[in-house]
């Protein structure tokens, strides 16, 4: 059986819902229309202080009242607060996709499509200020993976001992991120932290022993990370007070996408940004510069590529405060190409280990802000 838990986070969730709760009622008693006032989460609502290092949200907020166009949302967030109540109680954890199947059994209010579960369940963060995991539901989405200078301390489930994880020690696999990583402990003596876009890439530094020579942490973010991968590289991070390098794809995608929203966060999820980002992090490349530097085949940029560039140009606030990002952006957009991290297998398939990354760690101080 699940253990009741009895944290002081779960106890601040729980009387956030009642207090949600008992403000519905109570306008209810008066004959009034209930109302919920949450946060907008849009690019279009966050401030970057570079002071914070994360995006932060404006302070406009959006009421729901209860009306007939709306009464079924109104109804889905009511009842999305009173399955984290009761999940936090049996101290239980359902995933998202769990979360939307359970709500079949709402009659009128169940949801037609993930998608609608998805947004209620962002929308019950905001309105608590607490992130899903602290509300007991978990992402069906893969956490990243690890190798490296790392020995992860977890609690083994049945015994309730601690048990040490070595990320050096998994052959050709790796550490696969968990979900919920607040309760892991670290030990390392690892100089720094490489987040890498892509699986492939991350598994040819493994294969040529990078982390052993470099005594670094290697980290697969699959692509765009996930809270608990962005998570798990901000604890560490923190603790050791150790250096985060990103190596993505050079293209808006990479640049934005991934790169951004590890660091700054993203102004969907504003209120939750100080949590999941990481200021600290760096731009190691790849760049636009590298493309010549190190004479790398390109392929033309797409039009969603484009498109991409040129709003973040003019709409993202972390892109308009930093010169270097426009200078690269611009650069990007007159040469009208984008390369790939494997584009570096050109020189050779050891050449990223060899010569790439060695160059490019000798110069920190010239990465992207």
């Amino acid at each position: 059986m699940p253990k009741k838990t009895d944290s002081l986070k779960s106890v601040g969730v729980l009387e956030k819902i009642s207090a949600e709760a008992r403000g519905v009622y109570d306008r209810i008693r008066r004959l009034q229309k209930p109302q919920m006032r949450l946060p907008i989460r849009s690019l279009a609502n966050v401030k970057y202080k570079p002071s914070s290092g994360f995006f932060q949200l404006s302070g406009r907020n959006k009421v729901r009242t209860m009306a007939v166009g709306t009464v079924k949302t109104f109804a889905q967030t009511l009842k999305m607060l009173s399955m984290s109540r009761e999940l936090i109680r049996t101290g239980r954890h359902s995933t998202k996709r769990e979360a939307y199947y359970q709500a079949y059994n709402w009659g009128p209010a169940a949801f037609t499509q993930q998608e609608e579960s998805d947004t209620v369940m962002d929308d019950v963060e905001a309105l608590l200020g607490f992130n899903r995991e602290q509300m007991n539901f978990r992402a069906d989405e893969h956490g990243g993976e690890v190798a490296g200078e790392l020995v992860v301390v977890d609690t083994d489930r049945r015994s309730g001992k601690k048990i040490e994880i070595d990320c050096t020690r998994f052959g050709s696999g790796a550490y696969s991120v968990p979900t919920v990583v607040e309760e892991l402990q670290f030990k390392t003596k690892a100089k720094f932290i490489l987040a890498i876009e892509t699986k492939g890439m991350f598994e040819r530094l493994v294969e040529e022993d990078f982390f052993d020579k470099h005594h670094c942490i290697l980290v697969s973010m699959g692509g765009v990370p996930s809270r608990a991968c962005r998570r798990f590289i901000r604890r560490l991070s923190d603790q050791y007070d150790m250096p985060v390098y990103v190596f993505t794809d050079g293209d808006p995608y990479g640049y934005f996408n991934i790169y951004r929203t590890l660091k700054v966060g993203s102004g969907n999820a504003a209120h939750l940004n100080e949590y999941f980002c990481v200021p600290q992090a760096r731009f190691l490349g790849v760049t636009p510069e590298d493309i010549k530097e190190f004479g790398l085949p390109t392929h033309p940029l797409k039009d969603v590529d484009r498109k991409r560039a040129m709003d973040a140009m003019k709409n993202d606030p972390f892109i308009r405060h930093h010169a270097q990002w426009q200078h690269a952006i611009s650069k990007m957009l007159g040469l009208s190409v984008r390369v790939e991290q494997q584009a570096l297998a050109k020189h050779g398939l050891d050449y990223v280990a060899r010569e790439y990354l060695p160059r490019k760690l000798k110069q920190t101080d010239k990465f992207l802000p």
